[in-house]
């Protein structure tokens, strides 16, 4: 009978620990060095405008008819009823908007959400990130809110196609007309896309570091959903102040963001700043839902094609 060396057994022991110990470290390291590689910018924001045009275009038009119901409830004064026919109008012209709004938006959140993880200490990664979707959302608003106030005209049926809303928008109002409620555009959705994709990147990280992997495209999905339903929440009452500035057109029943939030208040009550965040919730959970899945994949797609370094 053979015996086996007691010193063998130890060392044998001490190197499986090592090694366990050694996988552990690369998980944890790859991490925060996967931020530190070097990055091609033109190349981060080529894949970015890709991925945000596609996850853009398929989450507008997936969840357009919840949006509609959102602004038209937003918009009732008082009683008013909700008509629901035509629920996808102005979806066309709307996706001529969206895809590029998107693309610039993607296209600008991730080489300047690299830049900003490389000048920030890890644990203020929260930071970077916010600050990338304030960044991202100011670059892509001069074509997102052109975009917004044709869409929801469209969808109150104040307009038949975009061509006829652009036209007769600038020769009522002017070319300004084209960027009405601007101000509570950017007061709504700067602080909405530095929270949602802070709240988002936040998520994935710890996600991360409690799996000890990469995340899946359910789970990115998943977390998606998280992220944009708590932030649509959040934000329900500037979307409500941002909608009524957009659609009131020459009427000029609000002289501006202060305006209208007291006139809404003296009016309706507070509780009117709130209309909508049932499907606006329901809306952007879903569609933070399939935006940061399609978008990871996406990505992961783009990432595939390229040549390794």
């Amino acid at each position: 009978m053979s015996s086996k060396d007691p010193h063998t057994d130890s060392l044998d022991a001490l190197k499986f620990k090592m090694s366990a110990r050694k996988d552990s470290d690369k998980f944890f390291m790859s991490i925060s060095e996967r931020e530190k590689k070097p990055f091609d910018v033109l190349r981060a924001m080529y894949d970015g405008c890709i991925a945000g045009g596609v996850a853009g275009v398929v989450v507008e038009t997936a969840l357009y008819p919840i949006d509609t119901i959102k602004t038209r409830l937003q918009v009732a004064r008082g009683g008013g009823q909700i008509i629901l026919k035509g629920l996808y109008s102005g979806l066309a012209g709307n996706l001529a908007g969206v895809l590029p709004a998107s693309a610039i938006f993607v296209g600008v959140y991730e080489p300047t959400k690299q830049k900003l993880l490389r000048s920030f200490p890890e644990n203020l990664s929260a930071i970077a990130h916010f600050a990338a979707g304030a960044i991202a959302g100011a670059a892509s608003s001069l074509v997102r809110v052109p975009t917004e106030v044709i869409k929801q005209r469209m969808q109150m049926g104040q307009f038949k196609s975009a061509p006829a809303a652009v036209r007769l928008i600038v020769a009522n109002e002017g070319f300004k007309g084209l960027y009405a409620g601007y101000g509570s555009f950017l007061l709504r959705d700067l602080p909405f896309d530095a929270i949602q994709f802070c709240i988002y990147e936040q998520l994935r990280i710890g996600y991360k570091l409690a799996a000890k992997r990469d995340l899946n495209d359910p789970e990115n999905a998943m977390l998606g959903a998280f992220a944009g339903a708590i932030t649509g929440a959040v934000t329900t009452p500037l979307d409500v102040v941002k909608t009524r500035l957009m659609v009131q057109g020459s009427q000029n029943h609000y002289k501006g963001i202060y305006d209208c939030v007291n006139t809404i208040v003296k009016e309706e009550g507070t509780h009117a700043l709130f209309k909508g965040m049932g499907p606006r919730v329901l809306w952007i959970g879903i569609g933070g839902s399939i935006f940061f899945g399609v978008l990871e994949k996406t990505k992961q797609i783009l990432a595939q094609r390229h040549p390794k370094a």
